[in-house]
């Protein structure tokens, strides 16, 4: 397991950049280079239950390890869930990396933010994740920006 991060600086408050990494009509913008439909279903409590889920259904299941809106949140993945809303939390694939985190940091630049985000991936997502995150990120800065 490798930790991968990402940083960007958006001309816009962390509150908006905010709401455009965690708006249900935003969230699937920028995160279409993960999977094209991606949405992100969660009850926003800590221990509580997240989903993130690609057009077809499946995807995984996480739960927020730590939260500070606007300034933070942590996810810690937990497992797979597969169309038939089945969660996997025990196969010997899913245990290679349960536990994992996926951290987006937003940092008050009097007015602008910095955003920064790190995910602990398994080198075979690498090269997936760092296309989507550095595309997906552009696309926040530009909506962040410009709405």
């Amino acid at each position: 397991m490798e930790t991968l991060s990402y940083e960007t600086i958006i001309n816009a408050p962390c509150e908006k950049v905010w709401d455009v990494l965690w708006n249900p009509a935003t969230y699937s913008e920028w995160t279409q280079f993960f999977g094209p439909g991606s949405v992100m279903k969660t009850d926003w409590k800590v221990g509580g239950k997240t989903y993130f889920i690609n057009a077809e259904g499946e995807g995984m299941v996480s739960t927020i390890d730590s939260l500070e809106k606007p300034n933070q949140i942590i996810f810690k993945h937990l497992g797979m869930v597969d169309k038939e809303g089945n969660e996997d939390l025990h196969s010997k694939e899913v245990t290679e990396w349960s536990g994992s985190f996926e951290k987006y940091i937003l940092i008050d630049l009097d007015g602008k933010t910095k955003l920064h985000t790190e995910v602990q991936v398994d080198k075979e997502w690498e090269e997936h994740l760092n296309m989507g995150f550095t595309k997906g990120l552009e696309v926040v800065k530009n909506l962040a920006e410009n709405k």
